[in-house]
């Protein structure tokens, strides 16, 4: 499906379903260098469990014509301008890593647009290393191979991938590989100057969920767990033995934390 957001021309998966802004709506946002795909099990399951649903891919990512938006702020506005272009008047947001900062900024900012909101990965702040920036802004593949190695747990990184035929570290490698120079590096970059996790947190009135898990080297648990504590009210689900790509990971858990709850 298209969209116009801003005068830009916008891509978004709707899980194999033709998008019906009458029903509930869920609208998935991938992390930095990704696109939409990282959301395939989820964005089926609820489109076809009466669920209108978007998998977005960001400006300048994926099919989305760009450039891509320089900070978390200019992202989560974007984001509730794509809700409205959608012609919503809310819906439920669901953001992964970089996502998730999105996700919780735009609830904080448009509390009338988002009507719960489930934070997979997350944590307030995420510090990137000035060497990876480097690496990124020189689109150098080290930059792509630190975030597979670190995303990953050691599990992953040797096998163990639950969907047959699946190869979690060269999946993601390809799928870094896709963005166009400067996107990985323009995100990453993002992600460190974002400051406003824990007062947007305090700000959030919706329903919150954040789904994290216990071996994390990107979002580390600790990050989630004192996110979780920003908010007024918030479920914290952990997930044992998960990195940070934990829609590869356990794709099974992580649907199992969004069901019933967006």
């Amino acid at each position: 499906m298209e969209l116009k957001v801003n005068g830009k021309r916008v891509h978004a998966a709707t899980g194999g379903r033709e998008f019906d802004p009458a029903l509930p709506a869920v609208i998935f946002v991938h992390g930095a260098g990704l696109d939409r795909t990282v959301w395939a099990l989820q964005t089926r399951y609820f489109a076809h469990r009466g669920h209108g649903v978007l998998a977005v891919d960001l400006p300048g990512h994926g099919h989305s014509e760009g450039p891509p938006l320089p900070s978390i702020e200019a992202i989560a506005d974007w984001l509730a301008a794509t809700i409205a272009a959608a012609g919503l008047k809310d819906a439920a947001l669901v953001g992964h890593s970089m996502g998730s900062l999105v996700a919780l900024d735009c609830a904080a900012r448009h509390p009338e647009r988002v009507r719960a909101v489930a934070l997979v990965g997350a944590a307030a702040a995420m510090p990137v290393h000035p060497d990876l920036l480097a690496a990124a802004q020189a689109n150098d593949v080290s930059a792509r191979e630190a975030i597979t190695f670190w995303g990953h747990s050691r599990p992953a990184q040797i096998g163990r991938d639950q969907v047959p035929g699946l190869w979690m570290v060269g999946g993601g490698m390809r799928l870094l590989e896709r963005g166009a120079p400067g996107v990985l590096h323009n995100d990453l970059k993002a992600c460190a100057a974002y400051a406003g996790g824990m007062a947007a947190a305090a700000k959030v009135t919706c329903p919150v969920r954040l789904i994290l898990g216990d071996r994390d080297g990107m979002t580390p648990l600790k990050g989630g767990k004192a996110l979780a504590d920003g908010f007024h009210a918030a479920e914290t689900i952990i997930l044992p033995g998960c990195g940070h790509m934990i829609m590869a990971e356990q794709p099974d858990r992580a649907l199992d934390a969004l069901i019933g709850f967006v």
